[in-house]
């Protein structure tokens, strides 16, 4: 028995043709070149995980950006906190003399 392995996400999208997009098992299996069998094992497998697995993946994509953000508006917070302290010593300078 030494079957083709396929990627988690090839089998996630091959089982969204069918349940999201109303495609026919024999139809999708045919265009992808899997067997019936194993597209309706796939469906078994990620029929519900799916849609979950894509809410996960656009989760952690939307959690990098906002740390990526976060980073850099850090960054930007330090550097006026660093600015305002010069030109407050620069005022204080300007006003003894």
């Amino acid at each position: 028995m030494s079957g083709k392995r396929y990627p988690e996400e090839f089998k996630i999208e091959a089982v969204k043709q069918v349940t999201d997009r109303g495609y026919k098992v024999g139809e999708v299996a045919k265009r992808l070149g899997v067997t019936a069998k194993s597209l309706h094992d796939w469906i078994q497998k990620y029929g519900d995980m799916g849609s979950q697995h894509q809410t996960i993946t656009s989760q952690q994509d939307e959690l990098r950006k906002l740390k990526a953000q976060l980073r850099r508006v850090t960054e930007e917070r330090d550097i006026l906190k660093e600015a305002a302290a010069y030109f407050a010593s620069e005022s204080r300078k300007g006003t003894r003399s």
